[in-house]
């Protein structure tokens, strides 16, 4: 820092103290296990270990998809992994996932365990192996889903980031991405005014990684009063789609699945859900 407050990097950066903001705890440059801890194992042959943020939430969402389906084989147990805890840096979760993100999947209905983490490559794992939800076109149904793995972490780890989790509130970066923000919510606008879902005629697991973010975010669940400064009201067509998934049964058992609060913190069975309307007629 210079003697008028500006800051000045150095020529050789080192990790000396948490940067602040509501993830300072979590983060570290270096990878790899921090302590000695198996991850459990349910009944079902797809375990999931996640919490519900958008990325873990895409995954619940399509198992969801799939059992409304009637699809039984994708009866599945999920474990929360909560990050705030440092569960992602235990060893059995870095033996599944070494970059220790959520979510990760264990296949266990196969000779040998087959072991994901990404939630985009989960989602083509899943739906490969299922059926439903590759939609009419495979071609648009990747280039849309590759447009919000790589778009996504503009406007989660850039717009959230800045605008809702730094420790203090910096007018250049929440600017830099509040307009890339807006621009990718134009890109979504103008595609669905073509198409009733972004890969063409038909839902798709491209719909759910989108939806799992800028659906939300045009629906106003995640970051604050996010919704209101990036003036989403305005995109009509990406309203129109929102709401439309937001509408699906499995939708919005879903987005319920491994929330720490206010859900299911574990699910097992279908039955879990009933626990949660039990609770909210009790």
């Amino acid at each position: 820092m210079s003697d008028d407050g500006v800051y000045v990097p150095p020529r050789v950066w080192t990790w000396e103290q948490p940067s602040g903001g509501k993830f300072a705890s979590i983060n570290r440059p270096v990878a790899g296990a921090t302590h000695d801890k198996p991850l459990p194992v349910g009944k079902h042959p797809l375990q999931l270990y996640s919490l519900a943020t958008p990325n873990g939430q895409k995954v619940t969402i399509l198992l969801e998809e799939l059992l409304e389906r009637g699809i039984t084989e994708a009866e599945y147990d999920a474990w929360l992994i909560q990050i705030s805890d440092g569960d992602q840096f235990g060893s059995g979760f870095v033996e599944v996932n070494p970059n220790s993100k959520i979510p990760a999947l264990v296949d266990r209905s196969r000779p040998e365990p087959v072991s994901l983490f990404e939630s985009g490559a989960i989602l083509l794992y899943l739906a490969e192996r299922f059926g439903p939800f590759l939609g009419t076109s495979r071609p648009a149904m990747l280039s849309w889903l590759m447009w919000q793995m790589g778009s996504a972490p503009f406007l989660g780890g850039g717009f959230g980031h800045f605008y809702a989790y730094a420790p203090e509130k910096l007018e250049y970066p929440i600017n830099r991405y509040a307009m890339e923000a807006k621009r990718q919510l134009d890109v979504l606008d103008r595609r669905l005014a073509e198409q009733p879902f972004v890969a063409g005629a038909e839902y798709s697991v491209a719909d759910i990684a989108i939806w799992a973010w800028y659906g939300q975010l045009a629906l106003g669940r995640i970051y604050g009063s996010a919704a209101e400064f990036l003036s989403v009201d305005d995109y009509s067509n990406l309203q129109r789609w929102a709401h439309q998934i937001d509408e699906r049964p499995a939708v919005k058992r879903g987005i319920l699945v491994n929330r720490a609060e206010g859900g299911l913190r574990e699910r097992h069975s279908s039955a879990d859900f009933d626990s949660l309307a039990i609770a909210d007629n009790g």
